[in-house]
């Protein structure tokens, strides 16, 4: 305990302190975005797909993963394809999707030969 001539007691010196390590994040979902752009609470959405509010606010913020199964199962429930959970924000009213999603579909074809024209001529 008392080494020879130590005046200090070890409990009272500071231990080596180690940093703990960074939290895992996982890629970026757009859940939350969704599941309140559907109008819809992380208990209400928990119970649709068979899992706990925690787990699926872990899961929004990144700090959990999840299985293909329980987010194709998220993406049903919130009634949108597994990818747009990935890639498409549908609170940005400026994203492509967005206009897409109120286009007619006459409208939607325009957009199509415009962004073949774009994507030719690379103007």
């Amino acid at each position: 305990m008392y080494g020879a001539g130590s005046l200090v007691h070890n409990i009272y010196m500071a231990d080596q302190v180690t940093p703990r390590p960074r939290k895992r994040e996982y890629r970026r979902t757009f859940i939350r975005e969704w599941r309140k752009h559907r109008g819809l609470t992380l208990q209400q959405l928990a119970d649709r797909i068979g899992t706990t509010h925690a787990s699926l606010s872990r899961i929004e913020r990144g700090r959990q993963p999840y299985t293909q199964g329980l987010f194709e199962a998220i993406a049903d429930a919130l009634g949108v394809d597994p990818a747009d959970l990935l890639v498409r924000d549908p609170s940005d009213p400026d994203g492509i999707w967005s206009i897409w999603d109120l286009a007619k579909p006459v409208q939607r074809q325009q957009i199509i030969e415009i962004a073949k024209t774009l994507t030719k001529t690379g103007t």
